[in-house]
């Protein structure tokens, strides 16, 4: 099967890439940094550098990849952050969220592909109400706090995007928060400085 993989040099996707190849899947992954390119290639993908927020190149790439499965892993999180200012460190991870989603349902459906998986977050998004062990079809917030406002919209624009789209198949997988290398919660992220 064909895969491109959006985001391909990030916490999840760097690992993800030679799963998939690995599992005989033929894997275009993405980067925005030139200099992680040489990553995918030696983990058996083949690389591209794309500026998520360039419609045409986001077109371009998944036109020559032809996959069959899109996944979208695109984010910008920091592994070190400020809470206290949520959304603006969120701002570019938000931005990929919702003009990023757009370009790449765009290039699937361009391109004919069957299937898109995209990451969401389950961490905070859902009501303070009912049991604390959540599942999908619990109700997320109403009327979430005003520092992680913009966060929230848009992890409910790539949730509907993707889920109300009719083209292809589309999943979301949310996450809750990843620790290790290159986290906030891995050696020297801010989440474990003392």
């Amino acid at each position: 099967m064909k895969v491109f993989l959006a985001g391909a040099t990030g916490a999840i996707g760097k690992r993800l890439v030679p799963l998939l190849v690995n599992a005989g899947h033929k894997v275009t992954g993405t980067t925005r940094h030139p200099g992680k390119a040489e990553s995918i290639r030696l983990a058996g993908g083949t690389s591209v550098v794309v500026n998520a927020f360039s419609a045409r190149e986001v077109l371009e790439a998944v036109q020559r990849a032809e996959p069959d499965v899109i996944i979208h892993q695109l984010t910008a999180i920091p592994a070190s952050f400020n809470l206290r200012r949520f959304d603006e460190e969120f701002a570019l991870t938000n931005q990929l969220r919702s003009e990023g989603t757009d370009h790449l349902l765009a290039a699937a459906r361009a391109v004919g592909c069957r299937r898109f998986i995209a990451q969401s977050y389950a961490g905070w998004p859902y009501a303070r109400a009912g049991a604390w062990i959540k599942v999908e079809e619990d109700p997320l917030l109403t009327s979430p706090e005003p520092k992680i406002r913009q966060t929230f919209q848009a992890i409910l624009h790539v949730e509907r995007a993707v889920l109300e789209e009719r083209s292809f198949e589309g999943f979301m997988l949310r996450y809750g928060s990843f620790y290790g290398p290159g986290t906030s919660l891995g050696q020297g992220g801010s989440s474990l400085r003392t």
